[in-house]
């Protein structure tokens, strides 16, 4: 039990490092929050609730692997190195990669409702 306690509280170690060091962390969660929020607004359905969460889920997951992996690389290479810039650009891509899914999902399942709110809102 005393190893399952220690692994969670380095996983919550880790997570606390990306969101008080990396800056994206915290911007992609007030993102996530404000997504969720407006799918409650708007009356989304659970199985649309469960895309956007995955959908923000994923951006985060990618951005804490992002800094991983630049941290391991920052590790290894006191000097500039093309290799290590190749590395940590790729994961950078991996997570503007989820990010714009994120957007797609949050376009697909948030627009209708809110289209339809407005709708009814103009039309009082």
């Amino acid at each position: 039990m005393h190893k399952v306690l220690n692994s969670l509280k380095n996983a919550c170690y880790g997570l606390q490092y990306c969101f008080s060091t990396q800056r994206n962390m915290t911007i992609h969660t007030m993102v996530g929050v404000i997504v969720v929020v407006m799918g409650i607004i708007l009356r989304v359905s659970l199985y649309e609730m469960l895309f956007l969460l995955a959908a923000i889920m994923l951006v985060l997951v990618s951005e804490a692997f992002n800094t991983a992996i630049e941290k391991t690389i920052d590790l290894y290479t006191a000097e500039r190195n093309s290799l290590a810039q190749v590395a940590k650009d790729v994961a950078a891509g991996a997570v503007l990669l989820t990010a714009l899914f994120a957007v797609i999902v949050g376009l697909v399942v948030l627009s209708p409702p809110l289209w339809q709110a407005l709708r009814s809102m103009l039309s009082l």
